[in-house]
């Protein structure tokens, strides 16, 4: 049996056990029979580094969400097989996930693993939070908009420290899969739970938590 270690609010000091969602039995013959209304709704965070990662955890929590820790890491630690597992035993929806490259040249494990999960049918992808970086991926990859590092929605990129680009086009790991792709929306950040202490995990993680709520408000979860 498989065990989802779901988001934790890391504000809290207390030693309290964090809260497992069960999985469910048999997952591919359960899904299959489930009506459209019941597709998982998902949003991907392309970035799973152990800041990013509390950061996504306190943003998931923020929202309301479910967040599975189990995806956090850098590169990416679990299949994509057994990332849909754990997002079909998550309690409720949306469900939060974290792929990464770690800078791979190539498709590394964070976009092997977002390439699985964007082909099940009883998903449904809400948005993918594209994380700014110094790695590669430059060219062609457009966001929607952007959150920058003040909160702010803005019709561009941003970098790695939440700055304004002036392109649409952002530059960052685990994200060359997403080229060409209208059909997902897409927001992008700079780096999750620092941006020059903007999005500090002791003020809440307030640009993540945008980023959430900006794909939350817009597809009416």
């Amino acid at each position: 049996m498989i065990e989802a270690n779901v988001c934790r609010n890391n504000s809290n000091k207390s030693n309290k056990k964090a809260e497992v969602a069960e999985p469910a039995r048999d997952n591919s013959q359960h899904n299959a029979d489930k009506p459209q209304s019941a597709k998982r709704k998902v949003i991907l965070v392309t970035d799973g580094d152990g800041v990013a990662q509390s950061a996504v955890e306190l943003a998931t929590h923020n929202v309301g969400g479910r967040c599975i820790s189990m995806s956090g890491g850098n590169p990416t630690p679990i299949s994509g097989q057994m990332l849909a597992d754990l997002i079909r035993s998550a309690e409720h929806d949306p469900v939060v996930v974290m792929v990464d490259d770690r800078g791979y040249e190539g498709e590394g494990e964070g976009e092997q693993v977002m390439e699985y999960i964007l082909q099940q049918p009883d998903f449904d992808i809400l948005g993918i939070v594209a994380v700014s970086s110094n790695g590669k991926d430059c060219y062609g990859i457009n966001v929607d908009f952007s959150i920058t590092n003040d909160g702010t929605v803005v019709q561009e990129a941003v970098d790695k420290e939440g700055n304004p680009t002036g392109t649409t086009n952002i530059c960052g790991d685990t994200l060359s899969i997403l080229e060409g792709r209208k059909d997902i929306l897409i927001v992008g950040i700079g780096d999750p739970g620092k941006m020059g202490f903007k999005d500090e995990i002791v003020k809440g993680a307030p640009v993540t938590t945008k980023a959430l709520q900006e794909i939350i408000k817009r597809t009416r979860v």
